[in-house]
């Protein structure tokens, strides 16, 4: 590399968004750049590395260089510029909406494609060997793949405005505190009780629930389906085929939650370790996952050529769908790379 421009086009190829930010800030696309050229170039910098850092909650905005963590000094001094429309409504579909009411429902509807873009996340950052970003990314996979199970049952991602008839009537012991028999946690049943209600709240509690209370309904799912002894309505008001299909589902999502992979965050920054693991010792965790899952989901030995072999295979299989890695960063680089030249 000998000039500038191949510096930046190389970082950009690397995914390195905000280096590229800062250096064209400094002048390092040259005098030439004008400033329309260096608005469009901060918003993609900035847009990528919203994805890069899975910053869900802003996947919708087509103004990215606003209040972002990268450079958008050119951004700043135009008006109208913005994310290329395409671009905005693939990330828009990984997106949790952000008030109850919203019309996009985003990864409530279907996690398929939040699932596809942690995949290309997860491999570019093993790439760049950002192990501590690749464990939190996992560990994000953990807490949602039992909605990922009961997807394709629910005919949504555990939507709270939706659930309600899925839950709830008679037989059913969902959110219920007294119930003995019920499987689940208290936290588990409290968030239980809060998702059939949430929707009809404000904004504000909303996104409380969806920080503090999915993911909690997420494995509570799965509990039903995969380690309840007396299952209630949940489970029960479906026909039998479909019932030993979800078993099989969530007892795999439930073995993967306590899986070597997703235990090395308790050990990474993102844990209470403070330690960072190594690009050996999370391929090491890896292959004793495997090893675990494969006696639940034998779809996870399938060698799919990704970074972690079979990762993509198993979501699949839990999905019951294909979930195959996104290219939506990658997408976004191209489109750098042509506003760089």
């Amino acid at each position: 590399m000998q000039t500038a421009h191949e510096v930046l086009v190389a970082l950009a190829q690397r995914y390195a968004f905000g280096e590229v930010a800062a250096l064209v800030a400094a002048g390092a696309a040259g005098e030439t750049l004008t400033t329309r050229d260096g608005a469009r170039i901060d918003q993609l910098c900035a847009f990528g590395q919203r994805l890069l850092d899975l910053d869900a909650e802003d996947f919708g905005i087509a103004d990215a260089a606003r209040d972002s963590n990268t450079e958008h000094t050119f951004a700043d001094r135009v008006a109208g510029d913005a994310v290329p429309p395409d671009l905005v409504l693939r990330a828009r579909a990984c997106r949790m909406p952000q008030d109850p009411r919203e019309r996009d429902r985003g990864a409530l509807g279907s996690l398929v494609p939040a699932f596809g873009l942690l995949l290309e996340v997860i491999a570019l950052r093993w790439a760049r060997r950002e192990t501590a970003a690749v464990v939190a990314a996992i560990h994000i996979t953990s807490e949602y793949l039992p909605l990922l199970a009961w997807e394709s049952v629910l005919g949504h991602a555990g939507d709270p405005a939706r659930i309600g008839p899925a839950v709830s009537g008679d037989g059913s012991a969902w959110g219920d505190f007294d119930d003995r028999d019920c499987a689940h946690t208290r936290p588990e049943r409290s968030a239980a009780h809060h998702a059939v209600r949430v929707a009809h709240e404000s904004g504000p509690q909303w996104r409380t629930y969806l920080d503090r209370q999915h993911s909690n309904v997420a494995h509570a799912l799965a509990v039903c389906a995969g380690e309840c002894r007396r299952p209630c309505g949940v489970v029960t008001r479906h026909p039998a085929t479909e019932q030993e299909l979800l078993q099989r589902r969530c007892r795999a999502a439930l073995a993967y939650v306590s899986s070597p992979i997703v235990r090395l965050r308790h050990s990474a920054p993102v844990g209470h370790g403070f330690g960072v693991p190594s690009t050996g010792e999370v391929r090491e965790a890896w292959v004793r996952s495997r090893g675990e899952l494969a006696r639940l989901e034998p779809a996870v030995r399938t060698e799919d050529g990704y970074p972690l072999p079979g990762l993509p295979s198993l979501f699949s299989a839990v999905a019951g769908r294909l979930v195959a890695p996104a290219t939506l960063v990658t997408d976004t680089a191209t489109a750098l790379v042509a506003a760089l030249a």
